[in-house]
Protein backbone atom coordinates (compact mmCIF):
# COMPACT_ATOMS: atom_id res chain seq x y z
CA UNK A 1 0.00 0.00 0.00
CA UNK A 2 1.23 3.73 -0.82
CA UNK A 3 2.11 6.10 2.30
CA UNK A 4 -0.58 8.41 2.47
CA UNK A 5 2.20 11.26 1.96
CA UNK A 6 3.62 9.79 -0.91
CA UNK A 7 0.75 11.05 -3.46
CA UNK A 8 1.29 12.68 -6.77
CA UNK A 9 0.54 16.64 -6.78
CA UNK A 10 -2.32 17.47 -8.00
CA UNK A 11 -2.64 20.93 -10.08
CA UNK A 12 -4.88 23.61 -8.58
CA UNK A 13 -7.71 24.84 -11.19
CA UNK A 14 -8.20 28.48 -11.58
CA UNK A 15 -10.70 29.71 -9.69
CA UNK A 16 -12.25 33.22 -9.12
CA UNK A 17 -11.24 34.69 -5.77
CA UNK A 18 -12.74 34.70 -3.12
CA UNK A 19 -12.38 37.72 -0.86
CA UNK A 20 -13.53 38.52 2.93
CA UNK A 21 -15.17 42.09 3.58
CA UNK A 22 -16.73 42.47 6.59
CA UNK A 23 -16.67 40.81 9.90
CA UNK A 24 -19.46 40.71 12.96
CA UNK A 25 -18.74 39.04 16.59
CA UNK A 26 -20.20 39.28 19.74
CA UNK A 27 -17.88 36.93 22.04
CA UNK A 28 -16.65 36.23 25.64
CA UNK A 29 -14.30 38.63 24.98
CA UNK A 30 -16.40 41.75 23.94
CA UNK A 31 -19.68 42.62 22.20
CA UNK A 32 -18.18 43.18 18.38
CA UNK A 33 -15.23 42.35 16.51
CA UNK A 34 -13.01 45.11 17.59
CA UNK A 35 -13.59 44.78 21.32
CA UNK A 36 -12.76 41.06 20.97
CA UNK A 37 -9.27 41.38 19.10
CA UNK A 38 -8.18 44.60 21.49
CA UNK A 39 -9.04 42.06 24.93
CA UNK A 40 -7.40 38.81 22.89
CA UNK A 41 -4.36 40.99 21.78
CA UNK A 42 -3.97 41.98 25.68
CA UNK A 43 -4.31 38.54 26.56
CA UNK A 44 -7.70 39.28 28.56
CA UNK A 45 -9.32 36.11 29.12
CA UNK A 46 -13.47 36.21 28.78
CA UNK A 47 -13.50 33.00 31.16
CA UNK A 48 -15.40 33.24 34.63
CA UNK A 49 -17.32 31.50 36.90
CA UNK A 50 -20.98 30.09 34.63
CA UNK A 51 -23.91 33.43 35.62
CA UNK A 52 -26.98 31.28 33.42
CA UNK A 53 -27.75 28.64 35.38
CA UNK A 54 -26.82 26.53 39.18
CA UNK A 55 -23.86 24.72 38.40
CA UNK A 56 -23.19 23.21 41.99
CA UNK A 57 -21.47 20.22 41.94
CA UNK A 58 -20.84 19.91 38.21
CA UNK A 59 -18.10 18.86 37.19
CA UNK A 60 -16.75 22.39 35.28
CA UNK A 61 -18.44 25.25 36.39
CA UNK A 62 -16.89 27.94 34.06
CA UNK A 63 -17.75 28.94 30.55
CA UNK A 64 -17.27 31.68 28.10
CA UNK A 65 -20.27 33.52 28.49
CA UNK A 66 -21.53 36.96 26.79
CA UNK A 67 -22.42 39.67 29.68
CA UNK A 68 -25.13 41.97 28.55
CA UNK A 69 -25.82 40.40 25.43
CA UNK A 70 -28.99 42.18 24.75
CA UNK A 71 -30.85 40.92 21.57
CA UNK A 72 -32.97 43.98 20.88
CA UNK A 73 -30.01 45.26 19.54
CA UNK A 74 -30.17 42.89 16.28
CA UNK A 75 -34.34 42.13 16.19
CA UNK A 76 -37.56 42.66 17.52
CA UNK A 77 -38.69 41.40 21.34
CA UNK A 78 -41.21 38.45 19.36
CA UNK A 79 -37.89 36.93 17.69
CA UNK A 80 -36.32 37.31 20.76
CA UNK A 81 -38.78 35.25 22.72
CA UNK A 82 -39.62 33.10 20.12
CA UNK A 83 -35.58 32.07 19.26
CA UNK A 84 -33.11 30.44 21.38
CA UNK A 85 -30.08 32.10 21.61
CA UNK A 86 -27.28 30.91 19.40
CA UNK A 87 -30.26 32.00 16.69
CA UNK A 88 -30.20 35.41 18.57
CA UNK A 89 -26.34 35.28 18.22
CA UNK A 90 -26.13 34.58 14.85
CA UNK A 91 -28.59 37.09 13.72
CA UNK A 92 -26.41 39.90 15.61
CA UNK A 93 -22.80 39.18 14.26
CA UNK A 94 -24.60 38.84 10.67
CA UNK A 95 -26.16 42.50 11.02
CA UNK A 96 -22.48 43.37 11.97
CA UNK A 97 -20.87 41.32 9.23
CA UNK A 98 -23.22 43.59 6.95
CA UNK A 99 -22.92 46.53 8.07
CA UNK A 100 -19.35 45.94 8.33
CA UNK A 101 -18.59 45.30 4.59
CA UNK A 102 -21.25 48.04 3.42
CA UNK A 103 -23.14 45.35 1.87
CA UNK A 104 -26.57 46.70 0.99
CA UNK A 105 -29.18 43.45 0.32
CA UNK A 106 -32.16 44.70 -2.23
CA UNK A 107 -34.01 43.50 -4.91
CA UNK A 108 -31.15 43.36 -7.56
CA UNK A 109 -29.21 41.37 -5.84
CA UNK A 110 -30.59 39.64 -2.99
CA UNK A 111 -31.11 36.28 -5.19
CA UNK A 112 -27.12 36.19 -5.53
CA UNK A 113 -26.35 36.06 -1.89
CA UNK A 114 -26.08 33.01 0.16
CA UNK A 115 -26.12 32.22 4.01
CA UNK A 116 -24.04 29.10 5.61
CA UNK A 117 -24.20 28.71 8.89
CA UNK A 118 -22.54 26.29 11.27
CA UNK A 119 -23.48 25.30 14.78
CA UNK A 120 -22.99 22.65 16.98
CA UNK A 121 -25.89 21.67 19.83
CA UNK A 122 -28.45 24.49 18.47
CA UNK A 123 -31.22 25.30 20.91
CA UNK A 124 -29.96 23.00 23.81
CA UNK A 125 -31.25 25.26 26.38
CA UNK A 126 -34.43 25.33 24.68
CA UNK A 127 -34.26 21.91 24.67
CA UNK A 128 -33.92 21.27 28.06
CA UNK A 129 -36.24 24.02 29.00
CA UNK A 130 -39.18 21.82 27.17
CA UNK A 131 -37.92 18.36 28.42
CA UNK A 132 -37.79 20.01 32.54
CA UNK A 133 -41.60 21.26 31.83
CA UNK A 134 -42.95 18.09 30.39
CA UNK A 135 -40.94 15.80 33.37
CA UNK A 136 -43.03 18.34 35.57
CA UNK A 137 -46.66 18.48 34.00
CA UNK A 138 -46.52 15.47 32.30
CA UNK A 139 -48.50 15.13 28.66
CA UNK A 140 -50.91 17.86 29.41
CA UNK A 141 -47.25 20.47 29.57
CA UNK A 142 -48.28 23.25 26.90
CA UNK A 143 -44.95 24.03 25.12
CA UNK A 144 -44.61 26.85 22.57
CA UNK A 145 -44.90 26.56 18.99
CA UNK A 146 -41.68 27.47 18.53
CA UNK A 147 -39.93 25.09 20.72
CA UNK A 148 -38.80 23.04 17.37
CA UNK A 149 -38.48 25.77 14.87
CA UNK A 150 -36.88 27.74 17.40
CA UNK A 151 -34.43 25.78 18.19
CA UNK A 152 -33.06 23.42 15.31
CA UNK A 153 -30.05 23.99 13.95
CA UNK A 154 -30.91 25.32 10.33
CA UNK A 155 -33.04 27.80 11.27
CA UNK A 156 -29.69 30.05 12.18
CA UNK A 157 -29.21 30.04 8.78
CA UNK A 158 -33.07 31.01 8.08
CA UNK A 159 -33.15 33.41 10.32
CA UNK A 160 -30.22 35.35 8.70
CA UNK A 161 -31.36 34.78 5.36
CA UNK A 162 -35.16 36.09 6.68
CA UNK A 163 -34.23 39.01 8.69
CA UNK A 164 -31.58 40.30 5.98
CA UNK A 165 -33.22 39.26 2.70
CA UNK A 166 -30.40 37.35 1.37
CA UNK A 167 -31.95 34.90 -1.35
CA UNK A 168 -29.31 33.06 -2.87
CA UNK A 169 -28.53 29.77 -1.59
CA UNK A 170 -28.98 28.91 2.01
CA UNK A 171 -27.49 26.27 4.50
CA UNK A 172 -27.53 24.89 8.21
CA UNK A 173 -24.37 22.88 8.89
CA UNK A 174 -23.51 20.68 11.31
CA UNK A 175 -20.15 19.32 11.36
CA UNK A 176 -19.15 19.85 15.58
CA UNK A 177 -16.68 21.94 16.60
CA UNK A 178 -15.49 22.40 13.02
CA UNK A 179 -19.42 23.92 12.02
CA UNK A 180 -18.42 27.21 10.91
CA UNK A 181 -15.30 26.40 9.55
CA UNK A 182 -17.29 24.12 6.93
CA UNK A 183 -19.61 26.97 6.93
CA UNK A 184 -16.59 28.80 5.10
CA UNK A 185 -15.37 26.08 2.84
CA UNK A 186 -18.98 25.89 1.69
CA UNK A 187 -18.95 29.31 0.97
CA UNK A 188 -15.69 28.92 -0.92
CA UNK A 189 -17.52 26.41 -3.01
CA UNK A 190 -20.33 28.79 -3.90
CA UNK A 191 -18.68 31.69 -5.15
CA UNK A 192 -16.82 29.20 -7.15
CA UNK A 193 -19.16 27.50 -8.48
CA UNK A 194 -20.72 30.72 -9.50
CA UNK A 195 -23.56 29.86 -7.31
CA UNK A 196 -23.85 33.28 -6.05
CA UNK A 197 -22.01 36.13 -5.72
CA UNK A 198 -21.65 37.11 -1.77
CA UNK A 199 -22.19 34.43 1.47
CA UNK A 200 -22.87 35.77 4.89
CA UNK A 201 -20.64 32.44 6.49
CA UNK A 202 -19.96 31.63 10.16
CA UNK A 203 -21.84 30.22 12.94
CA UNK A 204 -22.99 30.29 16.65
CA UNK A 205 -23.42 28.24 19.27
CA UNK A 206 -25.03 29.07 23.38
CA UNK A 207 -25.25 25.64 24.26
CA UNK A 208 -24.24 26.64 28.18
CA UNK A 209 -26.84 24.29 29.54
CA UNK A 210 -27.03 22.01 32.76
CA UNK A 211 -27.66 18.58 30.92
CA UNK A 212 -24.54 19.71 28.25
CA UNK A 213 -22.32 20.29 30.99
CA UNK A 214 -23.10 17.10 32.71
CA UNK A 215 -22.56 15.09 29.14
CA UNK A 216 -19.38 16.58 28.93
CA UNK A 217 -18.11 15.56 32.15
CA UNK A 218 -18.96 12.47 31.38
CA UNK A 219 -16.95 12.60 29.03
CA UNK A 220 -14.26 14.14 31.03
CA UNK A 221 -13.98 16.62 27.79
CA UNK A 222 -13.94 19.92 30.11
CA UNK A 223 -12.11 21.27 32.99
CA UNK A 224 -12.33 21.00 36.11
CA UNK A 225 -10.36 24.06 37.40
CA UNK A 226 -12.54 25.96 38.86
CA UNK A 227 -10.69 27.80 41.16
CA UNK A 228 -9.10 29.93 38.53
CA UNK A 229 -11.69 30.83 35.69
CA UNK A 230 -9.08 32.80 34.20
CA UNK A 231 -6.37 30.39 34.21
CA UNK A 232 -8.86 27.20 33.44
CA UNK A 233 -7.92 27.24 29.49
CA UNK A 234 -4.52 26.35 28.86
CA UNK A 235 -3.97 24.97 25.34
CA UNK A 236 -0.18 23.06 25.18
CA UNK A 237 0.10 23.41 28.49
CA UNK A 238 1.19 20.47 30.31
CA UNK A 239 -1.45 21.22 33.20
CA UNK A 240 -4.50 21.39 31.38
CA UNK A 241 -7.39 18.95 31.51
CA UNK A 242 -9.84 19.74 29.34
CA UNK A 243 -11.76 22.63 26.94
CA UNK A 244 -14.33 25.22 28.81
CA UNK A 245 -17.60 25.42 27.32
CA UNK A 246 -18.12 29.00 25.72
CA UNK A 247 -20.40 31.03 23.59
CA UNK A 248 -20.33 33.18 20.44
CA UNK A 249 -21.76 34.46 17.07
CA UNK A 250 -19.61 34.73 14.44
CA UNK A 251 -20.43 35.91 10.55
CA UNK A 252 -17.81 36.76 7.67
CA UNK A 253 -18.93 38.30 4.42
CA UNK A 254 -17.20 36.19 1.78
CA UNK A 255 -17.67 37.86 -1.83
CA UNK A 256 -16.27 37.18 -5.47
CA UNK A 257 -13.51 39.76 -5.86
CA UNK A 258 -15.19 40.96 -9.04
CA UNK A 259 -18.46 41.82 -6.86
CA UNK A 260 -16.47 43.44 -4.40
CA UNK A 261 -14.49 45.59 -6.96
CA UNK A 262 -17.28 46.81 -8.70
CA UNK A 263 -19.18 47.95 -5.44
CA UNK A 264 -15.88 49.61 -4.27
CA UNK A 265 -15.79 47.34 -1.16
CA UNK A 266 -12.70 47.41 1.06
CA UNK A 267 -11.11 44.15 1.05
CA UNK A 268 -9.62 42.54 4.21
CA UNK A 269 -8.49 39.66 3.03
CA UNK A 270 -8.71 36.57 0.54
CA UNK A 271 -10.35 33.31 1.72
CA UNK A 272 -7.57 31.44 -0.29
CA UNK A 273 -8.47 27.70 0.36
CA UNK A 274 -10.19 25.34 1.95
CA UNK A 275 -9.74 21.01 3.09
CA UNK A 276 -11.29 18.59 4.68
CA UNK A 277 -10.29 15.25 5.82
CA UNK A 278 -12.13 12.57 8.78
CA UNK A 279 -9.96 10.30 10.96
CA UNK A 280 -12.37 7.89 10.61
CA UNK A 281 -11.14 6.44 14.08
CA UNK A 282 -13.32 7.08 17.13
CA UNK A 283 -16.63 9.24 17.83
CA UNK A 284 -14.33 11.63 20.09
CA UNK A 285 -10.84 10.66 20.47
CA UNK A 286 -8.19 11.98 17.57
CA UNK A 287 -6.60 9.53 15.88
CA UNK A 288 -3.31 9.39 17.56
CA UNK A 289 -1.38 9.27 14.30
CA UNK A 290 -2.87 13.17 13.36
CA UNK A 291 -2.96 11.48 9.62
CA UNK A 292 -6.42 13.07 8.60
CA UNK A 293 -5.13 16.54 10.35
CA UNK A 294 -1.98 16.67 8.28
CA UNK A 295 -4.25 15.93 5.32
CA UNK A 296 -6.57 18.49 5.34
CA UNK A 297 -4.01 20.56 6.52
CA UNK A 298 -2.17 19.91 3.47
CA UNK A 299 -5.36 19.97 1.15
CA UNK A 300 -5.97 23.17 2.40
CA UNK A 301 -2.61 24.86 1.46
CA UNK A 302 -2.96 23.09 -2.07
CA UNK A 303 -6.28 24.24 -2.92
CA UNK A 304 -4.91 28.13 -2.41
CA UNK A 305 -1.96 26.90 -4.52
CA UNK A 306 0.82 27.44 -1.96
CA UNK A 307 2.55 24.90 0.24
CA UNK A 308 4.30 24.33 3.75
CA UNK A 309 6.96 27.32 2.98
CA UNK A 310 4.10 29.83 2.30
CA UNK A 311 2.78 29.46 6.15
CA UNK A 312 3.21 32.77 7.97
CA UNK A 313 1.15 32.05 10.96
CA UNK A 314 -1.33 29.17 12.41
CA UNK A 315 -4.19 29.36 14.46
CA UNK A 316 -4.34 26.11 16.45
CA UNK A 317 -7.67 24.23 17.29
CA UNK A 318 -6.17 24.20 20.40
CA UNK A 319 -8.75 22.97 22.52
CA UNK A 320 -7.04 21.95 25.99
CA UNK A 321 -7.73 18.86 26.06
CA UNK A 322 -4.54 16.37 27.18
CA UNK A 323 -5.11 14.38 23.47
CA UNK A 324 -6.18 16.92 20.99
CA UNK A 325 -3.46 19.28 21.60
CA UNK A 326 -0.84 16.40 21.55
CA UNK A 327 -1.83 15.19 18.02
CA UNK A 328 -2.41 18.57 16.77
CA UNK A 329 1.52 19.53 17.51
CA UNK A 330 2.27 16.92 16.05
CA UNK A 331 0.11 17.52 12.89
CA UNK A 332 0.71 21.08 12.81
CA UNK A 333 5.27 19.62 12.82
CA UNK A 334 4.42 16.87 10.05
CA UNK A 335 2.62 19.64 7.69
CA UNK A 336 5.84 22.94 8.58
CA UNK A 337 9.14 20.15 8.87
CA UNK A 338 11.90 22.10 9.94
CA UNK A 339 9.82 25.50 9.68
CA UNK A 340 7.59 24.41 12.86
CA UNK A 341 10.48 26.06 15.20
CA UNK A 342 9.74 29.41 13.29
CA UNK A 343 6.27 29.59 12.37
CA UNK A 344 3.59 31.18 15.32
CA UNK A 345 1.38 29.68 16.42
CA UNK A 346 -1.25 31.16 18.41
CA UNK A 347 -4.40 29.62 20.60
CA UNK A 348 -7.41 31.97 20.71
CA UNK A 349 -9.37 29.41 23.27
CA UNK A 350 -7.28 30.21 26.21
CA UNK A 351 -9.19 33.16 26.03
CA UNK A 352 -12.50 32.63 24.61
CA UNK A 353 -13.02 29.28 25.91
CA UNK A 354 -14.30 26.29 23.16
CA UNK A 355 -17.57 28.19 20.95
CA UNK A 356 -17.92 25.02 19.66
CA UNK A 357 -19.77 25.56 16.24
CA UNK A 358 -18.74 29.23 16.15
CA UNK A 359 -15.17 28.15 16.83
CA UNK A 360 -14.18 28.10 13.11
CA UNK A 361 -15.63 30.91 11.85
CA UNK A 362 -13.71 32.84 15.10
CA UNK A 363 -10.76 31.61 14.43
CA UNK A 364 -10.45 32.95 10.68
CA UNK A 365 -11.82 36.23 11.66
CA UNK A 366 -9.06 36.21 14.36
CA UNK A 367 -6.47 35.27 11.98
CA UNK A 368 -7.71 38.01 9.48
CA UNK A 369 -7.35 40.76 11.68
CA UNK A 370 -3.48 39.06 12.67
CA UNK A 371 -2.78 39.15 8.45
CA UNK A 372 -4.08 42.96 8.36
CA UNK A 373 -2.24 44.24 12.10
CA UNK A 374 0.96 42.31 11.76
CA UNK A 375 -0.17 41.23 15.25
CA UNK A 376 0.01 37.30 16.16
CA UNK A 377 -1.88 36.72 19.11
CA UNK A 378 -0.70 34.96 22.94
CA UNK A 379 -1.89 32.09 23.86
CA UNK A 380 -2.09 32.77 27.53
CA UNK A 381 -1.77 30.18 30.96
CA UNK A 382 1.23 28.65 29.05
CA UNK A 383 3.14 28.12 32.46
CA UNK A 384 4.34 25.24 31.73
CA UNK A 385 4.55 24.26 27.81
CA UNK A 386 3.99 20.64 27.32
CA UNK A 387 6.65 19.11 25.63
CA UNK A 388 4.80 16.53 23.53
CA UNK A 389 3.20 19.99 22.28
CA UNK A 390 6.52 21.29 20.96
CA UNK A 391 5.45 24.53 18.59
CA UNK A 392 6.65 28.24 18.45
CA UNK A 393 3.75 29.49 21.04
CA UNK A 394 4.16 32.91 22.72
CA UNK A 395 1.96 34.36 26.15
CA UNK A 396 2.55 37.91 24.71
CA UNK A 397 1.48 39.28 21.58
CA UNK A 398 4.09 39.34 18.83
CA UNK A 399 4.51 42.02 15.56
CA UNK A 400 5.03 39.65 12.49
CA UNK A 401 5.04 40.57 8.91
CA UNK A 402 2.73 37.80 7.57
CA UNK A 403 0.45 37.00 4.27
CA UNK A 404 -0.54 33.71 4.84
CA UNK A 405 -2.41 32.23 8.01
CA UNK A 406 -3.91 28.55 8.20
CA UNK A 407 -6.59 27.78 10.71
CA UNK A 408 -7.46 24.50 12.17
CA UNK A 409 -10.87 22.85 13.29
CA UNK A 410 -10.86 19.40 14.46
CA UNK A 411 -14.15 17.56 15.78
CA UNK A 412 -15.80 14.75 16.98
CA UNK A 413 -16.48 11.95 14.64
CA UNK A 414 -12.75 12.96 13.17
CA UNK A 415 -14.50 15.92 11.31
CA UNK A 416 -10.82 17.83 10.53
CA UNK A 417 -11.35 21.25 8.53
CA UNK A 418 -8.35 23.77 7.91
CA UNK A 419 -8.72 27.06 6.01
CA UNK A 420 -6.07 28.98 4.32
CA UNK A 421 -6.28 32.69 4.88
CA UNK A 422 -4.29 35.20 2.54
CA UNK A 423 -3.76 39.03 2.11
CA UNK A 424 -3.89 40.10 -1.16
CA UNK A 425 -2.02 42.63 -2.97
CA UNK A 426 -6.04 44.18 -3.74
CA UNK A 427 -6.50 44.31 0.89
CA UNK A 428 -7.33 48.08 1.49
Amino acid sequence: MACYRCKPKVQRMQHPMAVITGIGAVTPLGPDIRSSWDALCAGRSGIAPVSGFDAAGLRTRVAGQIPGFDPLACTDARTAHRYDRFILLALAAAHMALADAGLEIGPRNAERIGVAAGNSLAGAATIEAAAQRVAAEGNAARLSPFTIPGSIGSMSAGLVAMATGARGPNLGLNAGCASSAAALGQALDWLRLGRADAVLAGGSEAALCRHVFCAYASLKATTARNDDPAGASRPFDAGRDGFVPAEAGVFLVVERLETARARGARILCELAGYGTACDAYHPTRPDPEGRACIRCMESALADAGLGPADVDMVSAHGTSTPANDVTEAMAIRAVLGERARRVPVTANKSMTGHTIGAAGALQAAFAVLSLRSGVVPPTINLDHPDPECALDLDTTARARSMRVALSNSFAFGGVNSSLVLRLPREAS
